[in-house]
C-alpha cells in the first residue's frame, strides 16, 4: 500500500493535520501535488538515482515534497531548517542535489545558499517566491495529478546529526521495486512496533527533517492513517494535541518526557490522554527513573527502541519487558548484536564494549565517504557496523547502553561514563538541561565536569553549584562526581534529543 491507494478509496480523509492551526491536508490533496511535482522533476531532467533537497519547517504539504521522490526512483534529503546558510549548502553540494525545494519562512538561508551551490538546477519555493526561488505553486498547474504505477520506488538519503563531526550521507541502494509497493522494507516491522492501521492518528512532536519521524510518518500514509505534526513541541501543547484529535500512537524523545513530567500536576492531569495505545521513545538514553515515572502516568503503553540514521539494525521492548529489565533498550529484532572489544574480539555476557550490528546491510556506505564507512564496520566481520555506542548484553540477550565511545571519560585509568552523571542530574528539579564529559586534568588526564541549563537562569551560580554537588554525592561513587558545573543559557541539543556534546567540549580541550 501506499498513500495513492488511500487517495483513490478515501480522497477526503486526512492524511496530515498541523496541531497549532487544525489545517488538514486529505489523501486526495496530498497525492495530486505529489504526483504534480514528481512530473514536473521529471521534466527538468531528473531520472531515477538523481537527488533533490527538501528544506522546510514542519508544512502541511511537507509529505507532498517528500513522496513525489519516493514514487519517481529519486533520492529525497531533507534538510535540518535550523542549519546555517554554510551548513546547509554543504549538504546540498555533498548529496549532489539538483532542485532544492523550500518555503517562504526559510527564504533567507534559501537565497544564502544560491551562490554557495552552483550545481542546483532550479529551486522551488512553497507560500510565495523570492529573488532566486519560483513559486512552486505556478510551475506545477500544467502538470497531471494523476497517479503513474509504472514509476520505481524512490528512497531517503538522509544525514548523520552530526554530533562528532561533519554529517555524513547514509546512502543505501534503491530499492529496486514499484513505488506502488510503497516502503516493503520497513512496513512489517513499523506495523508492529507503532500498531499502524487505517484508524491509526500519529502524533509527530519532532521536526520532519529527522529520520525517524519521518520515516514512521511515511509509514502511517502506507497504512491510510492520519499523521498529526506539531510546529514545534511544547509539552502543554503535544498533551493538547492526543486530547483534541485522539491519538493513537505517537514517538517522542526522552527530553521531552523530562519536560512533560516537570509540568505543574494540574496540568498534566488536565487532559485526556485515553486514546493512546503505543508510545514509542528512542533517539537518545532515557534515564531509568524518567521512563518509570512515564510508565506510572500513562501506563504500560512505553515501548522503546534502539537504532540509528544508518539502519544498521535495531533493538526493542514492551513497557513490561522494560520493567523486568530496566536501563536496557531492548533485544534484537530482525538482527543479531555483538558486543566487542577494542581489537574487534567479542566479548561474554555482562561485558562493557563496542556495540555492533549483525545485519544485511552490507551495501549501506557514507556517501562518497569511503574511510568513514570503513571507520563503522567491523575490521573482521563486514557485516557487522555499529553506531559508536558502548553497551552489554545480559544473559537474557537483553541490550544496555552505556555511553558513546566517542565520549567515554578516561581519569586515571578509569572508564567513566557521562551518562550515569547526566541521568543523575536531570532528575534534580533545578535543571532543565545538563551535558557531561571529560575536561583536561594535569594528573588524572581527564576530570568530570558538567554544564547545566538551570531551570532558572536567575539561580546560576554558586549556590546552586553546591545543591548540584550535593545531590551527585548521594547517587554516585566518589570518582563519578563532576569537578566543576558550569551552567548555560541553552545546550546545543538537537530537536530529536541528541546533544552536540563536541560543541560544547572541544573548548575546554582547545585552552
Amino acid at each position: 500500500m501506499y498513500p495513492a491507494h488511500f487517495a483513490g478509496s478515501t480522497p477526503g480523509k486526512a492524511a496530515v493535520i498541523d496541531t497549532a492551526t487544525g489545517a488538514v491536508q486529505t489523501y486526495g490533496d496530498l497525492v495530486a501535488g505529489a504526483n504534480r511535482l514528481a512530473r514536473l522533476l521529471r521534466e527538468i531532467g531528473l531520472r531515477p538515482g538523481d537527488h533533490y533537497v527538501i528544506l522546510a519547517e514542519n508544512h502541511l504539504r511537507y509529505f507532498e515534497l517528500v513522496w513525489a521522490g519516493l514514487n519517481s526512483g529519486l533520492y529525497v534529503t531533507p534538510v535540518n531548517s535550523h542549519l546555517t546558510a554554510a551548513e546547509v549548502a554543504y549538504l546540498v553540494n555533498d548529496s549532489t542535489a539538483k532542485v532544492v525545494i523550500t518555503t517562504t519562512a526559510l527564504a533567507a538561508v534559501a537565497e544564502e545558499i544560491v551562490a554557495l551551490t552552483p550545481g542546483v538546477v532550479r529551486r522551488f519555493m512553497l507560500d510565495g517566491t523570492s529573488a532566486s526561488y519560483e513559486s512552486l505553486d505556478a510551475a506545477v498547474p500544467h502538470q497531471s495529478g494523476e497517479q503513474d504505477d509504472a514509476q520505481a520506488r524512490g528512497t531517503f538519503m538522509l544525514y548523520s546529526s552530526g554530533t562528532t563531526g561533519r554529517p555524513k550521507g547514509i546512502r543505501y541502494p534503491l530499492p529496486g521495486h514499484p513505488a506502488a509497493d510503497g516502503d516493503a522494507e520497513l512496513l512489517p516491522s513499523g506495523r508492529a512496533l507503532f500498531g499502524l492501521d487505517t484508524d491509526t492518528v500519529f502524533l509527530s512532536p519532532a521536526p520532519l527533517y529527522h529520520a525517524a519521524p519521518l520515516r514512521v510518518s511515511c509509514l502511517v500514509h502506507c497504512t491510510g492513517g492520519t499523521v498529526a505534526i506539531m510546529p514545534k513541541f511544547d509539552a502543554e501543547a503535544a498533551l493538547r494535541a492526543i486530547e483534541r484529535y485522539s491519538v493513537t500512537s505517537s514517538q517522542w524523545v526522552p527530553t521531552m518526557f523530562v519536560r512533560m513530567l516537570k509540568l505543574a500536576p494540574q496540568i498534566r492531569s488536565r487532559y485526556d490522554l485515553s486514546s493512546m495505545r503505543i508510545a514509542v521513545h528512542a533517539a537518545a538514553p532515557c534515564p531509568i527513573e524518567v521512563k518509570s515515572q512515564m510508565i506510572d502516568w500513562w501506563g504500560p503503553i512505553i515501548t522503546e527502541y534502539y537504532s540509528g540514521t544508518e539502519n544498521f539494525g535495531t533493538t526493542a521492548l514492551s513497557s513490561e519487558q522494560w520493567l523486568e529489565h530496566p536501563g536496557s533498550v531492548g533485544r534484537p529484532v530482525g538482527c543479531n548484536v555483538h558486543i566487542c572489544d577494542e581489537n574487534g574480539e567479542e566479548l561474554p555476557v555482562d561485558e562493557v564494549g563496542t556495540v555492533y550490528f549483525d545485519t544485511a546491510a552490507a551495501n549501506f556506505s557514507y556517501h562518497r565517504d569511503p574511510e568513514r564507512t570503513a571507520a563503522v564496520s567491523h575490521p573482521k566481520h563486514p557485516g557487522w557496523h555499529t553506531l559508536g555506542d558502548i553497551g552489554q548484553l545480559d544473559a537474557d540477550g537483553y541490550l544496555y547502553l552505556t555511553d558513546r565511545r566517542d565520549f567515554t571519560i578516561i581519569a586515571g585509568g578509569v572508564n567513566i561514563y557521562p551518562r550515569e552523571i547526566e541521568d543523575v542530574l536531570i532528575l534534580h528539579p533545578e535543571v532543565a538541561d545538563v551535558a557531561a564529559f571529560g575536561v583536561p586534568d594535569p594528573e588524572l588526564g581527564e576530570q568530570v565536569k558538567a554544564v547545566v541549563q538551570p531551570a532558572h537562569w536567575a539561580d546560576a551560580g554558586p549556590e546552586l553549584t553546591q545543591r548540584l554537588l550535593d545531590h551527585c554525592k548521594n547517587r554516585l561513587a566518589p570518582y563519578k562526581w563532576p569537578r566543576s558545573i558550569d551552567f548555560a543559557r541553552a545546550l546545543p541539543r538537537q530537536d530529536n534529543g541528541k546533544l552536540y556534546k563536541k560543541v560544547l567540549r572541544d573548548p575546554y580541550w582547545a585552552r
